[in-house]
C-alpha cells in the first residue's frame, strides 16, 4: 500500500503564540503542506491551549481540503469539541500540563473501561478513532478490544536512542516497532506511526508494509525555517517513498 503523510502544524502555532497576533498562521501552513503533497493535517488542541487554539481547529476543519486528524486528550471537554467539529479522525493521546511534548503512549490496557465508551461515542458520530500507544502487545490488544479503528505507534524512544547514539537500544526499539506494527495489522487495526521522526527515520520505518501513515510535525516545521515548508514536505514524501520501495523489493 502507498504510505500517507500527515503534517502536524502545532508548532507553527507555538511560534505565533510566543508573540501573539495571527502570524505565522497554522492554517496557512496546513494549506501549503497540502499543496506540496501532504495527505492530511494533524493538530493537537491541548487543555492549556499552549499552541493550537479552538479557532485554529474550526478554521482547519472549514478551510483545508485534506482530512483533519484532531489530537486530543480523552476528556469531556475535548469530546464536545470533537463532536462539534466533526474531524475526519480523532487521535486520543495522553496529556500532562508539565510535559513539553507528549512523553509516551496512552495507557489503554489499564484504562479500557474508561476509554471504551469514549471510543464508541466518537465512532458513532462518524469520527475515526486512533489511539496513540507504545508498540507494546498489551496496549495493541487492548486497543483492538475497545474497537479503535487505528493505532499510532509512538516512535519517540527509537528516535531518541538514535539521536543519542545508543545503538543497541535503537535496534531494540526498532524491533519493537516492527513486531508491534505486525501484531496490530493482524488484529485488523490500521497502523500509523509518529513522534520525533526526521528524514532518515521516516524512510526507515516506511519500509514496514503494515504502516500506512506517518504523522510528523516538529522536525518538518523546524526545517521549513531554512528551506520552506513546501520543499520540506516534498523531501519527506520522497524519503518515505524510498523506504516503501525497499519494502516492495523485500516482499518480491
Amino acid at each position: 500500500m502507498p504510505i500517507r503523510l500527515g503534517v502536524n502544524v502545532d508548532h507553527v502555532a507555538t511560534v505565533r503564540n510566543a508573540r501573539g497576533g495571527r502570524h505565522p498562521d497554522p492554517v496557512r501552513a496546513a494549506k501549503l503542506a497540502v499543496t506540496a503533497g501532504a495527505d492530511g493535517i494533524t493538530a493537537h488542541l491541548r487543555e492549556d491551549r499552549r499552541h493550537i487554539t479552538d479557532d485554529d481547529i474550526r478554521r482547519l476543519r472549514e478551510e483545508i481540503s485534506a482530512p483533519l486528524n484532531f489530537e486530543m486528550a480523552a476528556t469531556d471537554e475535548m469530546l464536545k469539541i470533537a463532536l462539534a467539529t466533526r474531524p475526519h479522525a480523532a487521535c486520543l493521546v495522553p496529556e500532562k500540563r508539565t510535559e513539553r511534548t507528549t512523553e509516551g503512549g496512552l495507557e489503554v490496557a489499564r484504562a479500557k473501561s474508561a476509554l471504551a465508551p469514549k471510543v464508541a461515542f466518537l465512532s458513532q458520530a462518524g469520527i475515526r478513532v486512533s489511539l496513540f500507544i507504545e508498540p507494546d502487545q498489551r496496549q495493541i490488544e487492548a486497543a483492538a478490544e475497545i474497537k479503535a479503528a487505528v493505532v499510532e505507534l509512538h516512535t519517540g524512544a527509537w528516535c531518541e536512542a538514535i539521536l543519542q547514539g545508543k545503538v543497541h537500544p535503537a535496534e531494540y526499539e526498532f524491533e519493537r516497532l516492527r513486531v508491534g506494527a505486525r501484531r496490530a495489522h493482524q488484529l485488523g487495526l490500521e497502523v500509523h506511526a509518529g513522534h520525533g521522526l526526521d528524514f532518515e527515520t521516516a524512510e526507515a520505518i516506511s519500509a514496514f508494509p503494515e504502516i500506512v501513515e506517518l504523522n510528523i510535525g516538529h522536525y518538518m516545521i523546524g526545517e521549513s525555517i531554512f528551506e520552506g515548508l513546501e520543499s520540506i514536505v516534498r523531501k519527506m514524501r520522497t524519503a518515505m517513498e524510498r523506504g516503501r520501495s525497499r519494502a516492495k523489493g523485500e516482499a518480491a
